[in-house]
């Protein structure tokens, strides 16, 4: 049973007398817990909504195209309380935040429907033999993965999470009702790595096709690891064996079954002092979101978009705040577009992330204090382009809790948040369709 927040004017739901304050009890006599249940039950061209209105029941009737909305709202997208995390990573990411953050930034999330919802990457820890049935059932998909080991006794020891290795038999089960799955393994030096990476991959190769892909990425480790288990990073030689190891799979599965199913993140070529591999390598970019490719489809982009740029006479000036791995490829796409357009001058600035430590290179960790200390004394002109990754999604604040108009008014600069797109980049670069 959820409470009504809203109820669209004009929508069929309002046509119907449905009105806030009203608890949605079920549809088509079955029970309305969450988002899931809500969306499962509501796609039918004749759905009967049983409300709950000051302790009676109101039974309401609504035709409609299958997939239409019937215009409620709920008082959270889930219709329900996240899940929080209950595993103890010895990577974890939040757990090496400075002090002093906002509280959402320590908030660790672990719920299976907002890897239908929003792509989040679930343990599967925190899943019971209901909800796997009930996912089953509803043929929600894909479901992703954070798998780190197939080694149940290693995960566990990774995830201090006595659950961490018996759940993996939930793979099975998701593989065998044909959902698709997407995969994760957060690399930790001399713990899941060597043999323990190949056993993994070993592994999970064997789901194709239901497992369609798996990226693997170095652990991302910050100056804030006091009291916390002892990581290192990978030497640049390390990086280059584990690249290797993955390709030697990935070229065994491309040739078996026509896709590698095993990527290594951009990090681990930058770390190895390696090329980023070229497009076709990545196979339409499936894990780009876990920095898989990623700078090979901006630089793909922008040398599209340099190509289609046309010619103008205006005088500019463009700053460009990138962080450490992005920018010797950034620079050298700047380069070429100022010899193509000899009023524009462009100054790229690599930031050195202080925040979080020297060794977090990617864009999307740059906070506003360190662009800011960084730039204060740096001549912007008439822009300046940060990266959209960087700020909370939805909103213009960065994880220092400055906001972008906050930074503007402290280095005196228009600043325009730009995201990871060739086109979108080089149109900010040449002021297109600005103010």
């Amino acid at each position: 049973m959820v409470k009504i927040t809203g109820v669209t004017r004009g929508s069929r739901a309002a046509k119907r007398g449905v009105k806030v304050g009203d608890e949605l009890v079920s549809i088509n006599g079955n029970e309305i817990r969450d988002v899931l249940d809500y969306r499962f039950y509501l796609a039918e061209c004749v759905v009967e909504l049983s409300l709950s209105r000051g302790g009676k029941t109101k039974r309401v009737k609504i035709k409609k195209e299958q997939y239409d909305d019937i215009g409620l709202e709920f008082e959270t997208p889930l219709m329900d309380k996240k899940q929080t995390c209950r595993n103890g990573c010895i990577f974890c990411f939040i757990d090496q935040n400075p002090a002093g953050m906002r509280e959402s930034v320590y908030f660790k999330d672990d719920d299976s429907r907002l890897s239908f919802l929003h792509g989040n990457y679930i343990t599967l820890t925190n899943m019971t033999e209901c909800d796997v049935e009930r996912i089953v059932k509803m043929r929600f998909s894909p479901i992703n993965i954070s798998i780190h080991t197939t080694n149940p006794e290693l995960r566990v020891m990774m995830m201090k999470n006595k659950r961490a290795g018996e759940v993996l038999s939930y793979l099975d089960r998701f593989a065998e009702a044909g959902l698709s799955m997407c995969g994760q393994i957060v690399l930790c030096r001399g713990v899941n790595d060597g043999e323990e990476l190949l056993r993994s991959m070993r592994d999970l190769e064997k789901y194709y096709p239901q497992m369609g892909s798996v990226s693997i990425v170095p652990a991302g480790l910050t100056e804030h690891r006091e009291g916390l288990y002892p990581l290192t990073d990978f030497t640049a030689e390390e990086a280059g064996a584990v690249i290797d190891m993955i390709d030697k799979v990935a070229e065994e599965n491309l040739a078996r079954c026509g896709s590698r199913i095993f990527f290594a993140a951009d990090e681990l070529y930058l770390k190895a002092g390696r090329p980023i591999p070229s497009e076709e390598y990545y196979e339409e970019y499936p894990q780009i979101e876990n920095g898989v490719g990623m700078l090979r489809s901006m630089e793909e982009e922008l040398t599209s978009a340099l190509d289609e740029a046309e010619p103008s006479d205006t005088k500019r000036t463009v700053s460009i705040a990138t962080g450490v791995a992005a920018y010797g490829m950034i620079k050298d796409k700047c380069d070429e577009l100022g010899r193509k357009f000899p009023n524009l001058q462009i100054n790229v600035y690599k930031i050195v992330n202080n925040f979080f430590g020297k060794s977090i290179t990617v864009s999307g960790l740059l906070t506003g204090k360190d662009i800011y200390e960084q730039l204060s004394d740096k001549d912007l002109g008439d822009v300046l382009l940060v990266p959209a990754n960087a700020l909370r999604a939805g909103e213009e604040v960065f994880l220092c809790d400055m906001t972008v108009g906050e930074l503007s008014d402290r280095l005196g600069v228009k600043i325009l948040p730009t995201r990871d797109d060739g086109y979108e980049f080089i149109c900010h670069l040449l002021g297109c369709g600005e103010a």
